[in-house]
Protein backbone atom coordinates (compact mmCIF):
# COMPACT_ATOMS: atom_id res chain seq x y z
CA UNK A 1 0.00 0.00 0.00
CA UNK A 2 2.85 2.34 0.85
CA UNK A 3 4.40 1.92 -2.60
CA UNK A 4 1.06 2.55 -4.29
CA UNK A 5 0.61 5.72 -2.20
CA UNK A 6 4.08 7.01 -3.14
CA UNK A 7 3.37 6.32 -6.83
CA UNK A 8 0.11 8.27 -6.53
CA UNK A 9 1.96 11.23 -4.94
CA UNK A 10 4.60 11.07 -7.68
CA UNK A 11 1.95 11.22 -10.42
CA UNK A 12 0.36 14.27 -8.78
CA UNK A 13 3.77 15.98 -8.57
CA UNK A 14 4.57 15.28 -12.24
CA UNK A 15 1.16 16.54 -13.30
CA UNK A 16 1.40 19.69 -11.24
CA UNK A 17 4.97 20.71 -11.97
CA UNK A 18 6.16 18.81 -15.02
CA UNK A 19 3.48 19.55 -17.59
CA UNK A 20 2.39 22.78 -19.29
CA UNK A 21 -1.07 23.99 -18.32
CA UNK A 22 -3.80 23.60 -20.89
CA UNK A 23 -4.10 26.95 -22.63
CA UNK A 24 -5.63 27.23 -26.06
CA UNK A 25 -3.92 30.57 -26.51
CA UNK A 26 -0.51 28.93 -26.09
CA UNK A 27 1.46 27.08 -28.70
CA UNK A 28 4.02 24.40 -27.98
CA UNK A 29 6.68 26.69 -29.46
CA UNK A 30 6.00 29.28 -26.75
CA UNK A 31 7.25 28.69 -23.24
CA UNK A 32 5.98 30.55 -20.23
CA UNK A 33 2.80 32.59 -20.06
CA UNK A 34 1.32 34.74 -22.78
CA UNK A 35 1.17 38.41 -21.86
CA UNK A 36 -2.40 39.71 -21.98
CA UNK A 37 -3.13 41.73 -25.09
CA UNK A 38 -0.38 40.19 -27.23
CA UNK A 39 -0.65 37.45 -29.86
CA UNK A 40 0.57 34.21 -28.28
CA UNK A 41 2.65 32.75 -31.11
CA UNK A 42 2.35 34.85 -34.28
CA UNK A 43 2.78 33.28 -37.68
CA UNK A 44 4.65 36.42 -38.74
CA UNK A 45 7.14 37.20 -35.94
CA UNK A 46 7.94 40.92 -35.77
CA UNK A 47 10.04 43.20 -33.59
CA UNK A 48 8.28 46.51 -32.90
CA UNK A 49 11.32 48.35 -31.55
CA UNK A 50 12.89 49.51 -34.81
CA UNK A 51 12.03 51.27 -38.08
CA UNK A 52 11.63 49.28 -41.30
CA UNK A 53 12.98 50.25 -44.68
CA UNK A 54 11.00 49.75 -47.90
CA UNK A 55 12.23 46.18 -48.32
CA UNK A 56 11.19 45.38 -44.75
CA UNK A 57 7.73 46.88 -45.26
CA UNK A 58 7.29 44.96 -48.51
CA UNK A 59 8.34 41.67 -46.94
CA UNK A 60 6.02 42.22 -43.98
CA UNK A 61 3.02 42.85 -46.24
CA UNK A 62 3.81 39.79 -48.35
CA UNK A 63 4.42 37.56 -45.33
CA UNK A 64 1.17 38.58 -43.63
CA UNK A 65 -0.84 37.94 -46.81
CA UNK A 66 0.83 34.55 -47.24
CA UNK A 67 0.24 33.54 -43.62
CA UNK A 68 -3.44 34.61 -43.61
CA UNK A 69 -4.84 34.18 -47.13
CA UNK A 70 -8.46 34.27 -45.90
CA UNK A 71 -7.88 37.58 -44.11
CA UNK A 72 -5.16 39.57 -45.87
CA UNK A 73 -4.67 40.58 -49.48
CA UNK A 74 -1.87 42.85 -50.68
CA UNK A 75 -2.23 45.20 -53.63
CA UNK A 76 -0.56 48.33 -54.96
CA UNK A 77 -2.43 51.63 -55.13
CA UNK A 78 0.14 53.01 -57.56
CA UNK A 79 3.79 53.91 -57.91
CA UNK A 80 5.82 56.61 -56.20
CA UNK A 81 7.83 59.24 -58.05
CA UNK A 82 10.85 56.90 -58.11
CA UNK A 83 8.75 53.90 -59.10
CA UNK A 84 8.19 52.10 -55.79
CA UNK A 85 4.90 50.28 -55.30
CA UNK A 86 2.62 51.86 -52.70
CA UNK A 87 1.37 48.79 -50.87
CA UNK A 88 -2.07 48.43 -49.33
CA UNK A 89 -3.13 45.52 -47.15
CA UNK A 90 -6.84 44.71 -47.47
CA UNK A 91 -7.85 42.95 -44.26
CA UNK A 92 -11.25 41.36 -43.65
CA UNK A 93 -12.84 38.00 -42.95
CA UNK A 94 -13.53 37.02 -46.56
CA UNK A 95 -15.65 34.06 -45.46
CA UNK A 96 -18.34 36.39 -44.12
CA UNK A 97 -18.92 38.50 -47.19
CA UNK A 98 -17.39 40.54 -49.95
CA UNK A 99 -14.86 42.95 -48.37
CA UNK A 100 -15.80 45.66 -50.87
CA UNK A 101 -19.39 45.64 -49.56
CA UNK A 102 -18.54 45.93 -45.87
CA UNK A 103 -18.01 49.29 -44.12
CA UNK A 104 -14.39 50.21 -44.83
CA UNK A 105 -11.70 51.87 -42.77
CA UNK A 106 -8.59 53.40 -44.34
CA UNK A 107 -5.24 53.86 -42.56
CA UNK A 108 -2.05 55.42 -43.88
CA UNK A 109 1.23 56.61 -42.42
CA UNK A 110 4.47 58.36 -43.27
CA UNK A 111 3.12 61.02 -45.66
CA UNK A 112 6.02 63.04 -44.21
CA UNK A 113 9.15 60.98 -44.61
CA UNK A 114 10.79 61.95 -41.31
CA UNK A 115 7.63 60.89 -39.42
CA UNK A 116 8.70 57.28 -39.47
CA UNK A 117 6.58 55.62 -36.82
CA UNK A 118 3.32 56.10 -38.71
CA UNK A 119 4.38 53.15 -40.87
CA UNK A 120 5.18 50.94 -37.90
CA UNK A 121 1.89 51.72 -36.17
CA UNK A 122 -0.05 51.01 -39.38
CA UNK A 123 1.86 47.73 -39.75
CA UNK A 124 1.30 46.87 -36.08
CA UNK A 125 -2.43 47.37 -36.60
CA UNK A 126 -2.47 45.00 -39.58
CA UNK A 127 -0.36 42.46 -37.69
CA UNK A 128 -2.50 42.59 -34.57
CA UNK A 129 -5.73 42.20 -36.53
CA UNK A 130 -4.48 39.16 -38.43
CA UNK A 131 -2.69 37.47 -35.53
CA UNK A 132 -5.58 38.00 -33.10
CA UNK A 133 -8.37 36.80 -35.39
CA UNK A 134 -9.93 33.65 -33.99
CA UNK A 135 -8.52 34.13 -30.49
CA UNK A 136 -9.81 37.59 -29.52
CA UNK A 137 -13.60 37.70 -30.05
CA UNK A 138 -13.65 41.49 -30.46
CA UNK A 139 -11.12 41.32 -33.32
CA UNK A 140 -12.89 38.37 -34.94
CA UNK A 141 -16.22 40.18 -34.97
CA UNK A 142 -14.60 43.39 -36.19
CA UNK A 143 -13.16 41.62 -39.23
CA UNK A 144 -16.46 39.88 -39.90
CA UNK A 145 -18.16 43.29 -39.97
CA UNK A 146 -15.52 45.61 -41.46
CA UNK A 147 -12.77 45.88 -44.06
CA UNK A 148 -9.46 47.61 -43.33
CA UNK A 149 -7.31 49.21 -46.01
CA UNK A 150 -3.86 49.77 -44.50
CA UNK A 151 -1.11 51.60 -46.42
CA UNK A 152 2.05 51.64 -44.25
CA UNK A 153 3.80 54.37 -46.23
CA UNK A 154 2.44 56.76 -48.84
CA UNK A 155 5.85 58.41 -49.27
CA UNK A 156 8.19 55.42 -49.75
CA UNK A 157 10.92 57.27 -51.70
CA UNK A 158 11.62 59.88 -49.07
CA UNK A 159 11.29 57.35 -46.25
CA UNK A 160 14.11 55.40 -47.85
CA UNK A 161 16.11 58.61 -48.19
CA UNK A 162 15.56 59.51 -44.53
CA UNK A 163 16.65 56.08 -43.33
CA UNK A 164 19.74 55.65 -45.50
CA UNK A 165 20.95 59.19 -46.12
CA UNK A 166 22.06 61.97 -43.81
CA UNK A 167 19.15 64.10 -42.60
CA UNK A 168 18.00 66.20 -39.69
CA UNK A 169 15.22 65.27 -37.28
CA UNK A 170 12.82 67.36 -39.38
CA UNK A 171 13.86 66.71 -42.95
CA UNK A 172 12.88 65.85 -45.48
CA UNK A 173 9.11 66.08 -45.02
CA UNK A 174 8.47 65.90 -48.74
CA UNK A 175 8.89 63.30 -51.45
CA UNK A 176 11.88 63.04 -53.74
CA UNK A 177 10.82 65.18 -56.68
CA UNK A 178 13.82 67.54 -57.27
CA UNK A 179 13.20 71.25 -56.77
CA UNK A 180 14.98 74.57 -57.30
CA UNK A 181 14.16 75.91 -53.85
CA UNK A 182 16.27 79.07 -53.98
CA UNK A 183 15.30 80.04 -57.53
CA UNK A 184 18.83 80.13 -58.92
CA UNK A 185 18.08 77.84 -61.85
CA UNK A 186 19.85 74.83 -60.33
CA UNK A 187 18.05 71.85 -58.85
CA UNK A 188 19.09 70.42 -55.50
CA UNK A 189 22.66 71.62 -55.86
CA UNK A 190 23.08 72.71 -52.24
CA UNK A 191 22.01 69.76 -50.12
CA UNK A 192 22.85 68.72 -46.60
CA UNK A 193 26.49 67.78 -46.15
CA UNK A 194 27.28 65.12 -43.57
CA UNK A 195 30.53 66.68 -42.39
CA UNK A 196 31.59 63.80 -40.15
CA UNK A 197 29.90 61.01 -42.13
CA UNK A 198 27.85 59.64 -39.24
CA UNK A 199 24.49 59.70 -41.06
CA UNK A 200 23.06 62.52 -38.95
CA UNK A 201 22.74 66.17 -39.88
CA UNK A 202 23.15 67.98 -36.58
CA UNK A 203 23.91 71.60 -35.63
CA UNK A 204 26.95 73.80 -36.15
CA UNK A 205 28.15 76.22 -33.48
CA UNK A 206 31.11 78.58 -33.26
CA UNK A 207 32.64 80.27 -30.25
CA UNK A 208 32.09 83.99 -30.49
CA UNK A 209 31.84 86.94 -28.08
CA UNK A 210 28.87 88.07 -30.17
CA UNK A 211 27.01 84.81 -29.76
CA UNK A 212 23.81 84.70 -27.73
CA UNK A 213 23.93 81.01 -26.81
CA UNK A 214 25.71 79.09 -24.10
CA UNK A 215 26.26 75.48 -23.17
CA UNK A 216 24.25 74.03 -20.29
CA UNK A 217 26.82 73.31 -17.55
CA UNK A 218 24.71 70.41 -16.28
CA UNK A 219 24.20 68.82 -19.71
CA UNK A 220 26.92 69.35 -22.32
CA UNK A 221 24.66 68.30 -25.22
CA UNK A 222 22.22 71.13 -24.54
CA UNK A 223 22.37 74.73 -25.76
CA UNK A 224 20.58 77.51 -23.87
CA UNK A 225 19.88 81.11 -24.86
CA UNK A 226 21.96 83.57 -22.85
CA UNK A 227 20.02 85.88 -20.57
CA UNK A 228 19.76 89.56 -21.47
CA UNK A 229 22.22 90.62 -18.76
CA UNK A 230 24.89 87.97 -19.40
CA UNK A 231 27.37 87.39 -22.23
CA UNK A 232 26.87 84.60 -24.70
CA UNK A 233 29.43 81.97 -25.59
CA UNK A 234 28.43 80.56 -28.99
CA UNK A 235 26.63 81.54 -32.16
CA UNK A 236 24.52 78.85 -33.80
CA UNK A 237 25.21 78.52 -37.54
CA UNK A 238 22.31 76.27 -38.48
CA UNK A 239 22.29 72.72 -39.72
CA UNK A 240 25.45 70.88 -40.65
CA UNK A 241 26.45 71.77 -44.22
CA UNK A 242 28.57 73.72 -46.72
CA UNK A 243 27.77 76.45 -49.27
CA UNK A 244 28.25 74.19 -52.28
CA UNK A 245 27.10 76.64 -54.97
CA UNK A 246 28.86 79.72 -53.65
CA UNK A 247 25.78 81.88 -53.24
CA UNK A 248 26.35 82.64 -49.57
CA UNK A 249 23.64 80.28 -48.35
CA UNK A 250 23.98 76.89 -46.70
CA UNK A 251 21.46 74.07 -47.15
CA UNK A 252 18.96 76.18 -49.10
CA UNK A 253 18.34 73.54 -51.77
CA UNK A 254 17.75 70.41 -49.74
CA UNK A 255 15.74 67.66 -51.38
CA UNK A 256 12.09 68.57 -51.91
CA UNK A 257 10.80 71.58 -50.03
CA UNK A 258 7.20 70.88 -51.01
CA UNK A 259 4.78 69.28 -48.57
CA UNK A 260 2.68 66.26 -49.65
CA UNK A 261 0.12 67.26 -47.03
CA UNK A 262 -0.58 70.52 -48.88
CA UNK A 263 -1.32 68.77 -52.19
CA UNK A 264 -4.98 67.78 -51.68
CA UNK A 265 -7.99 69.12 -53.51
CA UNK A 266 -9.91 70.78 -50.71
CA UNK A 267 -9.09 74.39 -49.85
CA UNK A 268 -5.84 74.17 -51.81
CA UNK A 269 -3.81 77.39 -51.98
CA UNK A 270 -0.63 78.17 -53.96
CA UNK A 271 2.80 78.24 -52.34
CA UNK A 272 2.85 81.98 -51.68
CA UNK A 273 -0.19 81.51 -49.41
CA UNK A 274 0.38 77.96 -48.12
CA UNK A 275 4.08 77.17 -47.90
CA UNK A 276 4.78 73.72 -49.27
CA UNK A 277 2.09 73.58 -51.95
CA UNK A 278 3.28 72.50 -55.38
CA UNK A 279 1.83 73.39 -58.80
CA UNK A 280 -1.82 72.37 -58.41
CA UNK A 281 -3.85 69.94 -56.26
CA UNK A 282 -2.67 66.40 -56.95
CA UNK A 283 0.67 67.37 -58.46
CA UNK A 284 2.38 64.41 -56.81
CA UNK A 285 1.99 60.83 -58.07
CA UNK A 286 1.68 59.57 -54.50
CA UNK A 287 -1.24 61.88 -53.76
CA UNK A 288 -2.95 60.94 -57.02
CA UNK A 289 -2.66 57.25 -56.17
CA UNK A 290 -4.25 57.68 -52.75
CA UNK A 291 -7.10 59.74 -54.20
CA UNK A 292 -7.82 57.20 -56.92
CA UNK A 293 -7.77 54.37 -54.40
CA UNK A 294 -10.16 56.09 -52.02
CA UNK A 295 -12.57 57.14 -54.76
CA UNK A 296 -12.62 53.58 -56.10
CA UNK A 297 -13.56 52.29 -52.62
CA UNK A 298 -16.77 54.16 -51.72
CA UNK A 299 -17.29 51.83 -48.75
CA UNK A 300 -14.62 53.74 -46.78
CA UNK A 301 -16.50 55.36 -43.91
CA UNK A 302 -13.63 56.25 -41.56
CA UNK A 303 -9.96 57.07 -41.98
CA UNK A 304 -6.80 57.61 -39.97
CA UNK A 305 -3.53 59.24 -41.06
CA UNK A 306 -0.52 58.85 -38.77
CA UNK A 307 1.89 61.78 -38.35
CA UNK A 308 4.23 63.06 -35.65
CA UNK A 309 4.82 65.04 -33.33
CA UNK A 310 2.87 66.28 -30.30
CA UNK A 311 0.45 63.67 -28.99
CA UNK A 312 -2.78 64.84 -30.66
CA UNK A 313 -5.97 63.49 -32.19
CA UNK A 314 -6.57 66.06 -34.92
CA UNK A 315 -9.74 66.64 -36.88
CA UNK A 316 -10.61 69.33 -39.39
CA UNK A 317 -11.20 71.90 -40.46
CA UNK A 318 -7.70 72.94 -41.34
CA UNK A 319 -8.83 76.51 -42.01
CA UNK A 320 -11.32 78.63 -40.08
CA UNK A 321 -13.32 79.48 -43.20
CA UNK A 322 -14.22 75.78 -43.54
CA UNK A 323 -15.77 75.61 -40.08
CA UNK A 324 -19.38 75.92 -41.42
CA UNK A 325 -18.89 72.69 -43.39
CA UNK A 326 -18.61 70.74 -40.12
CA UNK A 327 -22.25 70.34 -39.08
CA UNK A 328 -23.05 69.95 -35.36
CA UNK A 329 -24.17 66.36 -35.87
CA UNK A 330 -20.83 65.50 -37.51
CA UNK A 331 -18.88 67.27 -34.77
CA UNK A 332 -20.79 65.19 -32.22
CA UNK A 333 -19.45 62.02 -33.84
CA UNK A 334 -15.89 63.37 -33.75
CA UNK A 335 -16.35 64.37 -30.10
CA UNK A 336 -17.38 60.87 -29.03
CA UNK A 337 -14.35 59.31 -30.70
CA UNK A 338 -11.81 62.02 -29.88
CA UNK A 339 -12.72 62.33 -26.21
CA UNK A 340 -12.59 58.56 -25.80
CA UNK A 341 -9.14 58.69 -27.39
CA UNK A 342 -7.89 60.94 -24.59
CA UNK A 343 -8.63 58.06 -22.18
CA UNK A 344 -7.04 55.44 -24.40
CA UNK A 345 -3.75 57.34 -24.78
CA UNK A 346 -2.78 59.41 -21.71
CA UNK A 347 -0.98 62.59 -22.71
CA UNK A 348 -2.71 62.87 -26.08
CA UNK A 349 -5.23 65.65 -26.68
CA UNK A 350 -8.25 65.93 -28.97
CA UNK A 351 -7.77 69.08 -31.06
CA UNK A 352 -9.19 70.96 -34.05
CA UNK A 353 -6.42 71.81 -36.52
CA UNK A 354 -7.05 75.50 -37.25
CA UNK A 355 -8.21 76.30 -33.73
CA UNK A 356 -5.62 74.48 -31.62
CA UNK A 357 -2.67 74.20 -33.99
CA UNK A 358 -2.32 76.27 -37.18
CA UNK A 359 -3.99 76.81 -40.53
CA UNK A 360 -3.62 74.10 -43.15
CA UNK A 361 -4.83 74.50 -46.71
CA UNK A 362 -4.93 71.53 -49.05
CA UNK A 363 -4.54 68.95 -46.26
CA UNK A 364 -5.36 65.26 -46.52
CA UNK A 365 -7.78 65.34 -43.58
CA UNK A 366 -10.06 67.94 -45.15
CA UNK A 367 -10.05 66.18 -48.52
CA UNK A 368 -11.16 62.94 -46.83
CA UNK A 369 -13.69 64.64 -44.55
CA UNK A 370 -15.14 67.29 -46.83
CA UNK A 371 -14.25 65.98 -50.25
CA UNK A 372 -15.42 62.42 -49.60
CA UNK A 373 -17.60 62.62 -46.47
CA UNK A 374 -15.30 60.29 -44.50
CA UNK A 375 -14.91 60.77 -40.74
CA UNK A 376 -11.14 61.27 -40.48
CA UNK A 377 -8.57 61.79 -37.75
CA UNK A 378 -4.84 62.41 -37.89
CA UNK A 379 -2.83 61.27 -34.89
CA UNK A 380 0.32 63.25 -34.11
CA UNK A 381 2.44 60.51 -32.58
CA UNK A 382 4.93 60.87 -29.72
CA UNK A 383 4.91 63.58 -27.09
CA UNK A 384 7.23 64.69 -24.31
CA UNK A 385 4.52 63.63 -21.84
CA UNK A 386 5.43 60.00 -22.55
CA UNK A 387 8.94 60.55 -21.19
CA UNK A 388 8.21 61.33 -17.54
CA UNK A 389 4.39 61.58 -17.55
CA UNK A 390 4.69 65.33 -16.99
CA UNK A 391 2.97 68.09 -18.92
CA UNK A 392 5.54 70.22 -20.78
CA UNK A 393 6.26 73.78 -19.75
CA UNK A 394 4.75 75.59 -22.73
CA UNK A 395 5.55 79.00 -21.26
CA UNK A 396 9.21 78.63 -22.18
CA UNK A 397 10.01 75.79 -24.50
CA UNK A 398 13.76 76.39 -24.18
CA UNK A 399 13.52 75.44 -20.53
CA UNK A 400 11.88 72.09 -21.33
CA UNK A 401 14.71 69.73 -20.54
CA UNK A 402 12.79 66.45 -20.69
CA UNK A 403 14.38 65.11 -23.87
CA UNK A 404 17.91 65.92 -22.69
CA UNK A 405 17.34 64.27 -19.32
CA UNK A 406 15.63 61.31 -20.93
CA UNK A 407 18.59 60.92 -23.26
CA UNK A 408 20.94 60.99 -20.30
CA UNK A 409 19.13 58.75 -17.81
CA UNK A 410 17.25 56.28 -20.02
CA UNK A 411 19.13 56.28 -23.33
CA UNK A 412 22.62 56.69 -21.85
CA UNK A 413 23.67 59.44 -24.30
CA UNK A 414 22.77 57.31 -27.33
CA UNK A 415 20.34 59.97 -28.60
CA UNK A 416 22.81 62.81 -29.16
CA UNK A 417 25.95 63.36 -31.17
CA UNK A 418 28.50 64.84 -28.77
CA UNK A 419 29.92 68.20 -29.82
CA UNK A 420 33.17 67.75 -31.75
CA UNK A 421 35.52 70.16 -33.55
CA UNK A 422 35.46 70.55 -37.34
CA UNK A 423 37.40 72.74 -39.78
CA UNK A 424 34.71 74.32 -41.94
CA UNK A 425 35.77 75.76 -45.34
CA UNK A 426 33.60 78.87 -44.86
CA UNK A 427 33.16 79.24 -41.09
CA UNK A 428 36.60 78.13 -39.93
CA UNK A 429 36.86 76.40 -36.56
CA UNK A 430 33.41 75.19 -35.53
CA UNK A 431 31.84 72.37 -33.54
CA UNK A 432 29.09 70.02 -34.67
CA UNK A 433 26.66 68.12 -32.46
CA UNK A 434 23.05 67.71 -31.39
CA UNK A 435 20.16 65.21 -31.48
CA UNK A 436 20.38 62.30 -33.89
CA UNK A 437 17.94 62.30 -36.79
CA UNK A 438 15.61 59.68 -35.29
CA UNK A 439 15.35 61.17 -31.81
CA UNK A 440 12.73 63.52 -30.36
CA UNK A 441 10.22 63.21 -33.22
CA UNK A 442 10.44 59.42 -33.42
CA UNK A 443 9.96 57.03 -30.51
CA UNK A 444 12.93 55.35 -28.84
CA UNK A 445 12.69 51.63 -29.52
CA UNK A 446 11.40 50.44 -26.17
CA UNK A 447 8.56 53.01 -26.25
CA UNK A 448 7.37 52.23 -29.77
CA UNK A 449 5.34 49.09 -29.15
CA UNK A 450 3.24 50.55 -26.33
CA UNK A 451 2.35 53.65 -28.29
CA UNK A 452 1.69 51.51 -31.35
CA UNK A 453 -0.79 49.44 -29.38
CA UNK A 454 -2.51 52.43 -27.82
CA UNK A 455 -2.83 54.26 -31.15
CA UNK A 456 -4.08 51.07 -32.77
CA UNK A 457 -6.67 50.74 -30.00
CA UNK A 458 -7.87 54.28 -30.69
CA UNK A 459 -8.07 53.56 -34.40
CA UNK A 460 -9.98 50.31 -33.84
CA UNK A 461 -12.43 52.20 -31.63
CA UNK A 462 -12.86 54.67 -34.48
CA UNK A 463 -13.38 51.79 -36.92
CA UNK A 464 -15.86 50.13 -34.56
CA UNK A 465 -18.03 53.24 -34.80
CA UNK A 466 -18.48 52.94 -38.57
CA UNK A 467 -22.08 51.98 -39.37
CA UNK A 468 -23.46 48.59 -38.35
CA UNK A 469 -26.92 48.08 -39.85
CA UNK A 470 -29.67 45.62 -39.12
CA UNK A 471 -33.23 45.18 -40.30
CA UNK A 472 -34.79 45.16 -36.86
CA UNK A 473 -38.37 44.38 -37.79
CA UNK A 474 -40.75 43.71 -40.68
CA UNK A 475 -44.47 43.94 -40.03
CA UNK A 476 -47.52 43.60 -42.25
CA UNK A 477 -51.01 45.01 -42.10
CA UNK A 478 -53.91 44.00 -44.38
CA UNK A 479 -55.60 46.83 -46.29
CA UNK A 480 -58.79 47.04 -48.32
CA UNK A 481 -58.85 45.97 -51.96
CA UNK A 482 -56.45 43.05 -51.53
CA UNK A 483 -53.55 45.31 -50.61
CA UNK A 484 -51.02 44.82 -47.81
CA UNK A 485 -48.93 47.37 -45.94
CA UNK A 486 -45.35 46.22 -45.27
CA UNK A 487 -43.33 48.29 -42.78
CA UNK A 488 -39.63 47.81 -42.01
CA UNK A 489 -37.37 49.47 -39.45
CA UNK A 490 -33.65 49.61 -40.14
CA UNK A 491 -31.36 50.45 -37.23
CA UNK A 492 -27.76 51.66 -37.05
CA UNK A 493 -26.02 50.32 -33.95
CA UNK A 494 -22.98 52.60 -34.13
CA UNK A 495 -22.21 56.29 -33.60
CA UNK A 496 -21.33 57.06 -37.22
CA UNK A 497 -24.19 57.66 -39.68
CA UNK A 498 -24.13 56.08 -43.12
CA UNK A 499 -23.68 59.60 -44.54
CA UNK A 500 -22.21 62.58 -42.77
CA UNK A 501 -24.41 65.69 -42.71
CA UNK A 502 -21.89 67.29 -45.06
CA UNK A 503 -22.23 64.32 -47.42
CA UNK A 504 -26.02 64.57 -47.37
CA UNK A 505 -26.01 68.33 -48.01
CA UNK A 506 -23.64 68.17 -50.96
CA UNK A 507 -24.69 64.72 -52.25
CA UNK A 508 -21.17 63.32 -52.30
CA UNK A 509 -22.29 59.69 -52.26
CA UNK A 510 -25.50 58.07 -53.48
CA UNK A 511 -28.31 57.53 -50.94
CA UNK A 512 -28.85 54.26 -49.11
CA UNK A 513 -31.16 51.86 -50.94
CA UNK A 514 -33.82 49.89 -49.08
CA UNK A 515 -35.54 47.37 -51.35
CA UNK A 516 -38.55 45.11 -50.84
CA UNK A 517 -38.22 41.80 -52.67
CA UNK A 518 -40.83 39.11 -53.21
CA UNK A 519 -43.83 41.42 -53.71
CA UNK A 520 -45.54 43.57 -56.33
CA UNK A 521 -45.08 47.08 -54.98
CA UNK A 522 -47.80 49.65 -55.63
CA UNK A 523 -46.35 52.50 -53.56
CA UNK A 524 -43.26 53.18 -51.50
CA UNK A 525 -43.10 55.60 -48.58
CA UNK A 526 -40.51 56.89 -46.14
CA UNK A 527 -41.98 57.27 -42.65
CA UNK A 528 -41.10 60.66 -41.18
CA UNK A 529 -42.89 60.15 -37.85
CA UNK A 530 -44.09 56.72 -36.76
CA UNK A 531 -46.30 57.98 -33.93
CA UNK A 532 -48.08 60.64 -35.98
CA UNK A 533 -48.21 58.51 -39.09
CA UNK A 534 -46.42 61.11 -41.22
CA UNK A 535 -44.95 59.79 -44.48
CA UNK A 536 -43.83 61.01 -47.86
CA UNK A 537 -44.08 58.98 -51.02
CA UNK A 538 -41.30 58.13 -53.43
CA UNK A 539 -43.15 57.99 -56.73
CA UNK A 540 -40.28 56.90 -58.97
CA UNK A 541 -39.18 53.30 -58.49
CA UNK A 542 -41.16 52.66 -55.27
CA UNK A 543 -39.68 49.18 -54.81
CA UNK A 544 -36.26 50.61 -53.93
CA UNK A 545 -36.53 53.52 -51.51
CA UNK A 546 -33.71 56.06 -51.39
CA UNK A 547 -32.85 57.14 -47.86
CA UNK A 548 -30.45 60.11 -47.44
CA UNK A 549 -28.80 58.62 -44.34
CA UNK A 550 -29.34 56.19 -41.50
CA UNK A 551 -28.33 58.15 -38.41
CA UNK A 552 -25.79 56.96 -35.89
CA UNK A 553 -27.41 55.15 -32.95
CA UNK A 554 -30.71 55.71 -34.75
CA UNK A 555 -33.10 54.21 -37.26
CA UNK A 556 -35.25 54.81 -40.30
CA UNK A 557 -38.69 53.36 -41.01
CA UNK A 558 -39.96 52.65 -44.51
CA UNK A 559 -43.24 51.33 -45.86
CA UNK A 560 -44.59 49.71 -48.99
CA UNK A 561 -48.10 49.07 -50.23
CA UNK A 562 -48.13 45.78 -52.12
CA UNK A 563 -50.67 43.68 -53.99
CA UNK A 564 -51.80 40.61 -52.11
CA UNK A 565 -50.67 39.54 -48.69
CA UNK A 566 -48.52 36.47 -49.21
CA UNK A 567 -45.14 36.21 -47.55
CA UNK A 568 -42.20 35.77 -47.64
CA UNK A 569 -40.99 39.31 -48.02
CA UNK A 570 -37.28 40.21 -48.00
CA UNK A 571 -36.03 43.66 -47.09
CA UNK A 572 -32.51 44.42 -48.32
CA UNK A 573 -30.45 47.45 -47.28
CA UNK A 574 -27.65 48.49 -49.62
CA UNK A 575 -25.49 51.27 -48.19
CA UNK A 576 -22.12 52.26 -49.64
CA UNK A 577 -20.61 53.01 -46.22
CA UNK A 578 -22.96 50.85 -44.17
CA UNK A 579 -22.73 47.57 -46.05
CA UNK A 580 -25.44 45.19 -47.27
CA UNK A 581 -27.88 43.50 -44.88
CA UNK A 582 -31.22 41.76 -45.38
CA UNK A 583 -34.02 40.08 -43.50
CA UNK A 584 -36.88 37.86 -44.60
CA UNK A 585 -40.31 37.79 -43.00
Amino acid sequence: MKSIFLLFISLITITAFGQKPADKTQNDDLTGLRAIGSPANPKVPMRWNHYNDYAGITKFCQDLAKAYPDLVRIESMGKSFQGREMWVMVISDTKTGNPARKPGFYIDGNIHSNELQGSEIAMYTAWYLAESFGSVPFISQLLKDKTFYIAPTINPDAREDFIYNANTTSSPRSGMMPMDDDGDGQIDEDKYDDLDGDGNIVLMRRKSPLGRWKQDPDNPTRMLPAKADEPGEYELLGNEGIDNDGDGQVNEDVVGSYDPNRDWGWGWQPDYIQRGALYYPGSLPETKSVKQFVMSHPNIAGAQSYHNFGGMFLRGPGAEEDMPYYAPSDVAVYDVIGKTGEKIIPGYNYFVIYKDLYTVYGGEIDWFSLGRGIFTFSNELMTSYLLYRQKPNEANRFQNDEFNQFGKYLLFDDAYVAWKPFKHPQYGDIEIGGPKKNYIRNHPGFMLEEDAHRNMAFTLYHALQTPKLDVQSITTKPLAGGLTEVTATVINQRVMPTHSAHDVKYKIERPDYITLKGATVVAGLIVDNVDLGLTHEQRLNPTTLEVPTIPGMGYVTVRWIVKGGKAPYTVEVDSRKGGVVSKTL
